[in-house]
């Protein structure tokens, strides 16, 4: 796909509204985030982001960038359009006693925030879903302060996304029909391509951009049962598609057992597999006169 393209939601897979974020909002915070925060360090290294700084984490879910920002000593503010997604970040950091990490219930597209007011601006997961992009990325780069840092984890090609591969292998077992991604390919691939995903952050507004290719998401299990609740926790989408075709409580447990199946041929002696996913991790500063 073209950078210039128009991205609204009419070309993509359907949008799942807040409400279906807050649904799974527990779930995701149980059986996806805790896998995430290896990630979100190599992250903020890449940025660079020093103790003593501001963050703001955009479409943060339950933890995302912002967890992992307050422990390396920033001040952070999480945003998220679901609210329960926010009280889970909430819970989250005080159970760990972050005092510096807040959140507020907000949208990517329209930051309820003052131009120039963080040190770094990041999303990972998550400005990646959103269907009009090139807004939040602007808006990212708005209450960023000159000089400062903007940086977008994103999901780099579909192929390359075992977990996903695997869900869809198993749909496929129960509903032969079923022809996987469509095309356009959901929002979570709009940046895919790491030269789109560069193109879009020097469009928002930045300078000396680079895009990582070299990291990975690994997500490391022993059952299918895991795989199952990593796909439906991670993502509104996933429930919905299986509605959609219409899949039996019979055949989902059948989907559960193929994936079982795929987990013991990829494990190792111990019984356990990692299923990785290839990443693209963007990021650029603030031009001092923007």
């Amino acid at each position: 796909m073209s950078v210039h393209d128009d991205t609204s939601s009419t070309e993509h897979s359907p949008v799942a509204p807040a409400e279906a974020w807050d649904a799974i909002a527990g779930g995701y915070a149980e059986h996806v985030a805790p896998g995430e925060q290896s990630l979100s360090a190599a992250a903020l290294a890449l940025v660079g982001l020093s103790r003593g700084e501001s963050f703001l984490d955009v479409a943060a879910g339950p933890g995302g960038l912002g967890l992992a920002a307050a422990r390396m000593g920033a001040t952070v503010l999480a945003t998220d359009w679901a609210s329960a997604m926010v009280a889970q970040f909430e819970a989250r950091a005080r159970s760990e006693g972050l005092t510096d990490a807040s959140a507020r219930v907000m949208d990517a597209h329209a930051l309820e925030l003052g131009d120039n007011e963080f040190d770094v601006t990041g999303s990972q997961f998550g400005v990646m879903l959103v269907p009009d992009q090139a807004s939040a990325l602007r808006e990212m780069v708005r209450v960023t302060t000159p000089g400062g840092r903007v940086v977008i984890v994103a999901y780099g090609a579909p192929a390359r996304f075992e977990a996903l591969q695997f869900f869809i292998n198993a749909l496929q077992r129960v509903a032969p029909d079923f022809e996987g991604l469509p095309d356009p390919p959901p929002l979570e691939f709009q940046v895919s391509d790491p030269a789109v995903l560069r193109e879009r952050l020097v469009a928002a507004g930045l300078r000396d951009v680079q895009v990582d290719t070299t990291h990975q998401e690994r997500l490391t299990v022993s059952t299918g049962r895991q795989v199952w609740d990593w796909m439906l926790f991670s993502n509104p989408i996933t429930g919905m598609i299986l509605d959609d075709v219409g899949v039996s409580e019979t055949n989902r447990a059948r989907m559960r057992a193929a994936l079982d199946e795929m987990v013991r041929e990829r494990a190792d002696n111990d019984g356990v597999a990692v299923l990785t996913a290839s990443l693209n991790i963007g990021w650029g500063r603030k031009d001092e006169g923007w």
